[in-house]
């Protein structure tokens, strides 16, 4: 198969960009002849001042990369047209190129942008909504795009567009939604039903290196608001039994959470700032369990998918697609989200019975191995993209669907 894949990498470096890779990667291993179509956000930093005014409805419509876009269509004649990003620089006007070419378009779902200005269904410390249940004004209103009204009301401005173009409507062939959770969340937010397929990310290569029980918990991910580690820091503190507990990843947060921490005088916590793929994998790997406290709408965190491949349990918020990926008692444990007395709980009961631990890890493990390694994921793709090359749809799923290429 000719595969022509499109992605916009953002400023600062994302999960969006490591499953685009890893995308990228598994398609030349099984043989297909895979071309890149891509830009980067950083090609701004070097703009002028009017440049950037100028991004503005190019945000909407970039004709000029339109117009590049379609001539590597003709000159590549893709099979399939996958797309995982087109903000900013790319911009949604790739997408009727395409249906002009007679060419089937695959949009992945990483983030909530299409039905929500800021990506993330999260505001003020909570999740949010109302642009679903409302309007986009809602997001103008707030200022959900970076703090800024004004930055909104372009990202807003483009989406309504869209909307009344039905750009997605008429040029995607399949939509991919990493969990059945953000399926139906985008279901609400206005995408077809029929359309939405879901296809998990997946861990390449496989760590597997689990040697004992672990000596420690840790947490893996972006120190921002939305990941509440205030929540695991406080928890820490209401630990009858000190547990260390290692903190692995950078963010605007970390200065706040030092002090926090500090302030708190929290027993047993280091942090370890960001580290390279390798050793947190590593650190995982040697960890009783992990802790993923988030208080938004996480999509598919391939953090819980890595712990899974290193049979390391998951303490998670009973919320969204993690309360989907962990099975409480199975291969990890829910904890209230943003009870840091009932997270404290779960850890506390984790940490003392190391036995059921090592079963859940196991289990996680063979989690891991039915449904997000390479070789499960790669014929769900291959699914998806043959039913947009077919012109096909699935009948509607008023119930829970089942994964790509099968009726529930």
């Amino acid at each position: 198969m000719k595969i022509l894949l499109v992605h916009n990498f953002y400023q600062q470096p994302g999960g969006e960009d490591v499953v685009f890779e890893h995308e990228l990667k598994l398609l030349q291993r099984m043989g297909h002849q895979v071309t890149n179509y891509v830009r980067s956000n950083s090609e701004i930093e070097g703009y002028s001042v009017t440049q950037k005014l100028g991004l503005v409805p190019k945000i909407i419509w970039a004709t000029d990369t339109r117009k590049e876009f379609m001539e590597v269509l003709r000159r590549e004649k893709p099979d399939v047209v996958h797309i995982h990003n087109t903000f900013v620089m790319i911009s949604s006007s790739i997408y009727s190129a395409c249906t002009e070419m007679g060419i089937p378009v695959v949009q992945t779902l990483h983030n909530y942008r299409l039905i929500c200005p800021g990506a993330t269904l999260f505001r003020d410390g909570h999740v949010c909504e109302e642009c679903i249940e409302h309007s986009l004004l809602r997001s103008v209103q707030h200022g959900c795009y970076r703090g800024s009204r004004s930055g909104t009301a372009v990202v807003a401005g483009m989406l309504v567009a869209h909307r009344q173009m039905q750009t997605m409507a008429k040029n995607v062939a399949c939509f991919v939604a990493l969990t059945q959770f953000s399926r139906k969340k985008f279901i609400e937010g206005g995408l077809p039903a029929e359309k939405i397929f879901v296809k998990p990310n997946f861990v390449h290569p496989d760590p597997c290196t689990r040697v004992d029980d672990g000596e420690q918990a840790i947490f893996v991910g972006r120190l921002s608001p939305e990941k509440r580690v205030s929540t695991l820091l406080d928890a820490w503190t209401r630990l009858r039994t000190q547990i260390p507990l290692e903190i692995i990843g950078g963010g605007p947060q970390k200065s706040e959470l030092l002090a926090l921490a500090a302030l708190l005088n929290v027993p047993g916590v280091q942090f370890k700032g960001a580290l390279p793929r390798v050793k947190t994998l590593a650190a995982m790997s040697s960890a009783r369990f992990l802790v993923f406290c988030s208080e938004w709408y996480e999509n598919f965190p391939c953090t819980i998918a890595e712990a899974f491949a290193c049979r390391t349990p998951v303490i998670c918020s009973r919320l969204g697609a993690m309360a989907e990926i962990v099975e409480d008692g199975r291969t990890g444990l829910h904890f209230k989200t943003g009870d840091s007395a009932d997270l404290a709980s779960k850890v506390e009961w984790a940490w003392t019975h190391p036995e059921r631990m090592r079963e859940m890890g196991e289990e996680a493990r063979r989690e891991y191995e039915t449904k997000y390694t390479a070789e499960k994921n790669y014929p769900i793709l291959m699914d998806i993209y043959q039913h947009a090359i077919s012109g096909g749809r699935l009948p509607a799923q008023p119930s829970e669907p089942v994964l790509a290429g099968h009726a529930s």
